[in-house]
């Protein structure tokens, strides 16, 4: 079997920071509310900043980590290598799909621009 890689696609990166700015803005909102502010809005302001900050600062390091699928494991950053017999799970969260292994570890392969085609390549891997 060929080398398959997966790399994070920017596309998904600054989506699911769209949905976290969103979410962000809600919750902070909800937060100044419930505190009986009369500048509600600030939640929104403050909640949007953040993750445009994070996600500013973040997207080098979150867009270089690959991952790599071979005949016999998967290997991703800071050295980690899944032996495939060892997989015992493969989901779809989002753009991410997780890989649980037999022991309960749980690894992200983040950003990904089509999760199912990243689930089926370890999928057939396996078997």
């Amino acid at each position: 079997m060929a080398e398959t890689i997966f790399t994070p696609n920017r596309s998904a990166y600054i989506r699911a920071h769209a949905w976290m700015a969103a979410i962000g803005m809600g919750g902070a909102m909800a937060v100044l509310w419930f505190l009986d502010s009369p500048h509600i809005w600030t939640g929104a302001v403050g909640g949007l900043a953040a993750i445009a900050l994070r996600g500013w600062y973040m997207a080098s390091e979150e867009l270089a980590v690959v991952w790599t699928l071979t005949g016999d494991s998967l290997s991703g950053p800071a050295g980690r290598s899944l032996p495939l017999p060892q997989i015992k799970a493969v989901k779809i969260m989002g753009s991410y799909v997780q890989v649980i292994t037999e022991t309960g570890d749980k690894h992200l392969i983040k950003y990904q621009a089509d999760p199912a085609a990243t689930l089926n390549a370890i999928e057939r891997a396996k078997a």
